[in-house]
């Protein structure tokens, strides 16, 4: 299985090195959009639901102290299947640009983060809440296309 470090690492060795927050959201994102695309997850440390928005916290204590992110301990890229590649490719296509606080304005926006951060700082944000919030996006994307 993959491991958020070796998705971390795979994320960096794409787009070059990123500040912790972006590395939290494009990390977030990437197992949200495999849990949609796949019915599973592409790493299996949990997601916490933290002021700044989505934080895996093993990832966070290991790149501790860093602002900036140039490699991630533990982190191997090779260990990423091809499919999960693709997977993270699309969501770095679409989230990777944009910066780190935009990322974290939109997970504040959104339903996993909004609800998790509601029972209190730190809560789980888990699959489940992934899998029925971001569905739901690719649902109301193809009825608007359909509509259109």
């Amino acid at each position: 299985m993959t491991s958020v470090y070796d998705v971390a690492q795979y994320i960096i060795e794409k787009i070059g090195a990123v500040t912790t927050m972006k590395l939290q959201k494009l990390v977030y994102y990437s197992q949200a959009w495999t849990v949609v695309w796949e019915d599973n997850v592409l790493f299996h440390e949990p997601i916490e639901a933290w002021r700044n928005g989505p934080v895996v916290r093993e990832l966070w204590n290991a790149t501790r102290g860093d602002f900036r992110i140039q490699a991630v301990p533990r982190g191997n890229s090779a260990n990423v299947a091809p499919h999960h590649r693709e997977h993270i490719d699309r969501v770095l296509d679409f989230y990777g640009a944009r910066d780190a606080q935009w990322l974290s304005d939109l997970t504040h926006m959104e339903d996993p983060w909004k609800r998790a951060y509601a029972e209190g700082e730190n809560t789980q944000i888990t699959p489940a809440d992934l899998s029925e919030y971001y569905s739901s996006l690719t649902s109301d994307a193809a009825a608007d296309e359909q509509e259109g």
